[in-house]
């Protein structure tokens, strides 16, 4: 199918007349949309990226021995997946290339199916066209169990845009019935960090050994610094798992040149050692997404789902023209959205609300809603 075969314009380019609209508030914009980390990068990652800035020559695709290490202890201490090695690891540029190329670069073609959550991020989608695959939107697992054409099935945990967490139970069951046919189980697990359940909840990776027993095959895991380490313009991520799999992504991209700049690699290094500034953002986020949710509710909306992530996913229950309407009710308060249409028509009632502004106008933005 290929490039040519998309025909999409994409989407965020319809919101413009709605982001004049806002631009007419008396007060300004306030953008809630896209998600764009607006805190400062860390001292001690701005630090490794300037004292790694002396590079002449070509860094590893399959990144630095100490990137490597750091990837994996990560994955020990902080999402409980312990013994990878550097076999299972691979930084790639950003998490977005990374999944809008995974069906292609696993070799997928037009007898192929990819699943994906039937709210979902939409470059799943837009990866699968551009394989030539098809692309399936589906929350139940019945829909595809069994079917041999299914080879890549995407989970999201912590959901962009719901919010919504997958637990052990859930997981397992994915993984048992995409083994059954043969399929690649990616788990996007971008959001991990940002849980706000319990005080000691942590986000259950598919790589974990509760769901895995002990065996990766068939199973990847995306990961991104961006919002917890506020770096999304390093474009600095990358993927673990399976480690024949990782090889076979590994060749593909020595020879096409997607190589992890060596400061890049150097700074996420940092990032990964250092667990003191994630908490720290994660503490502002924390705040901004009470501020917000409270004055949510307090102008008549509601909250679905939005256990953990950047996002809260809500509806107004009087708008019953769905998510434009509602869009166009924020524009008229001079706050920007998401619209939940553009993740799915099974989003159409809801909009996205980014909480990663500056305190400032998420402040303004609760003012806005009171009123």
């Amino acid at each position: 199918m290929g490039f040519a075969a998309l025909g999409e314009d994409y989407p965020w380019d319809s919101m413009v007349p709605f982001r004049a609209r806002a631009s007419e508030h008396p007060d300004g914009l306030i953008d809630l949309s896209i998600g764009t980390p607006v805190d400062p990068t860390p001292a001690v990652v701005q630090q490794a990226l300037q004292q790694a800035s002396n590079a002449p020559g070509y860094p590893l695709t399959a990144g630095s021995p100490a990137l490597r290490d750091a990837i994996a202890a990560w994955f020990d201490r902080r999402r409980g997946v312990p013994h990878l090695t550097d076999e299972n690891v691979l930084p790639t540029i950003g998490s977005k290339e990374a999944v809008g190329l995974m069906p292609s670069l696993l070799g997928l073609g037009t007898e192929d199916v990819v699943v994906h959550p039937a709210v979902a991020y939409p470059t799943y989608r837009v990866g699968a066209l551009l394989s030539g695959a098809t692309a399936l939107a589906t929350d139940d697992v019945a829909q595809w169990a069994g079917d041999p054409n299914v080879k890549v099935v995407w989970i999201n945990s912590p959901s962009n845009p719901t919010g919504a967490v997958l637990d052990v139970p859930q997981l397992r069951m994915i993984v048992a019935a995409a083994r059954e046919i043969g399929a690649v189980v990616i788990s996007d697990e971008c959001y991990a960090e940002l849980d706000w359940r319990a005080e000691n909840s942590t986000v259950p990776s598919v790589l974990d050994p509760a769901v895995t027993e002990g065996d990766l095959s068939n199973l990847l895991v995306a990961y991104s610094l961006s919002k917890q380490s506020s770096v999304a313009g390093y474009r600095a991520a990358f993927i673990a798992g399976d480690a024949d799999l990782i090889s076979r992504l590994t060749a593909l991209r020595k020879h096409l040149g997607m190589i992890v700049p060596a400061p890049v690699q150097a700074a996420m290094t940092a990032a990964l050692d250092d667990d003191e500034h994630v908490a720290v953002q994660r503490a502002i986020y924390q705040y901004r997404r009470t501020v917000l949710l409270d004055a949510i509710m307090a102008a008549g909306m509601k909250v679905d789902h939005s256990q953990a992530g950047l996002y809260l996913w809500a509806r107004h229950p009087e708008h019953r023209a769905g998510c434009w309407e509602t869009i166009t009710w924020l524009a008229d308060r001079g706050i920007v959205a998401g619209p939940g249409e553009f993740y799915g028509p099974q989003g159409a009632a809801h909009v996205r609300l980014a909480l990663t502004a500056a305190d400032t106008d998420i402040a303004a933005a609760a003012r806005r809603l009171a009123h």
